[in-house]
C-alpha cells in the first residue's frame, strides 16, 4: 500500500472518531474506568507489599556473646557475620552501652543498680538485620556455629506471621487484579463490538465494492488506538492526582505512619515512568486491537 493510501486511512480513522463521537466517548469511558481498576489494584498491591517489607526491615536478630570475649575476637566474629550471604547490616552493642540503656529505661530502680556497684551482668551482643526473613532458620543456624556465642534471640513467631500475611496478600491481590483484568476485557470487548456493530452496514458496503480486509480494518485500528491513548492519559492524570492526595493524607497521620512507616509508601514520582507507559501503551494497544478484532465478524460476508 502506498504512503498516500496509509495517510488517507489514518485520516479516515481520525475523522470517524468525530463522526461517531458518542460511541467513541463510550469506548473512552469504558477504557478509562477499566485502566483505573487494574492500575489502582496493582498500585495498592505494590504499596501493601512495600509496607510489609518495611516491617520486615525493622525486624532484627540479636546474637549474645559469651562474657569476657576479647575485643579482637569480637571484631573477627563481627566481620564473619557481615560476610554471611543473608546478612544486610550488623551493629555491635557493647555491654556498657546496654547497661546504660537499661538504667535509663529503669530509672525508678536506682537502688537496684546501686546494689550492683560496678558489676555489669550484661554481655556484648550483635544486632543483625537480614535480607530475607524466610531464610531466618538457616541464618540462625549459621550464627550458632560461630565461636563464643552465648545465646541467640530470633523472632520466629513474628516472621511466621509476616510470611503467612505476604502469602495471603499475594493470593488475594492476585485474584483481585486477575478479576479486574477479566472484567475490564469483557466490558471493553462488548463496548467495542457495539461500536463496530453500529457501523456494520458501512463495513459490509466497503467489502462488497472490493475493499481489502486491511483497508477496512486500519481506520478502526487507528480510531481505537487514539481513543485508547487518550483514555490512558486520562487514567494517568486521575491516578496521579488521587495518589498524591492519599499520600498527603497519610503524611498528616503521624500515629499511622509510626506503624507502616512513611518511607515504605511508594512516592508517585518514583514510579511515574512505568505507570505512564503502562497506562498510555496499554490503553492504545487494547483500543487498537479490540477495534480491529471486532471488525472480523462483519468483514466475513
Amino acid at each position: 500500500m502506498k504512503i498516500s493510501g496509509v495517510r488517507y486511512l489514518v485520516e479516515q480513522g481520525i475523522e470517524n472518531i468525530w463522526k461517531n463521537r458518542m460511541m467513541a466517548f463510550a469506548s473512552f469511558c469504558v477504557l478509562l474506568v477499566s485502566l483505573l481498576l487494574v492500575g489502582v489494584s496493582v498500585l495498592s498491591y505494590q504499596n501493601v507489599n512495600s509496607m510489609i517489607g518495611g516491617v520486615e526491615s525493622k525486624n532484627e536478630i540479636i546474637v549474645y556473646m559469651e562474657d569476657n570475649t576479647s575485643v579482637d575476637k569480637l571484631n573477627e566474629i563481627g566481620n564473619e557475620i557481615l560476610n554471611m550471604p543473608n546478612v544486610e547490616e550488623v551493629s555491635f552493642y557493647s555491654k556498657e552501652d546496654a547497661y546504660l540503656a537499661l538504667k535509663e529505661q529503669m530509672s525508678d530502680y536506682d537502688v537496684l543498680f546501686e546494689s550492683l556497684g560496678d558489676d555489669n551482668p550484661l554481655v556484648d551482643s550483635f544486632r543483625i538485620k537480614i535480607k530475607d526473613i524466610e531464610q531466618i532458620s538457616k541464618t540462625v543456624s549459621q550464627f550458632q556455629n560461630l565461636e563464643n556465642v552465648y545465646s541467640i534471640r530470633a523472632p520466629y513467631d513474628f516472621v511466621n506471621v509476616l510470611t503467612q500475611l505476604r502469602l495471603i496478600l499475594s493470593w488475594v491481590m492476585g485474584a483481585i487484579i486477575l478479576a479486574m483484568v477479566v472484567v475490564s476485557m469483557v466490558i471493553i470487548s462488548n463496548t467495542t463490538k457495539a461500536s463496530v456493530y453500529s457501523r456494520r452496514e458501512e463495513i459490509q458496503i466497503m467489502k462488497y465494492v472490493g475493499a481489502t480486509d486491511a483497508f477496512i480494518r486500519l481506520p478502526f485500528f487507528i480510531e481505537g488506538m487514539i481513543t485508547g491513548f487518550f483514555a490512558g492519559c486520562g487514567a494517568l492524570v486521575i491516578t496521579w492526582l488521587v495518589y498524591d492526595a492519599v499520600v498527603s493524607i497519610l503524611e498528616n497521620q503521624v500515629a499511622l505512619l509510626n506503624i507502616i512507616g512513611m518511607g515504605n509508601v511508594i512516592q508517585f514520582h518514583d514510579i511515574y515512568l512505568p505507570v505512564t507507559l503502562a497506562y498510555v501503551l496499554g490503553g492504545a494497544c487494547i483500543g487498537a486491537v479490540g477495534s480491529a478484532v471486532s471488525t472480523k465478524k462483519y468483514i466475513n460476508v
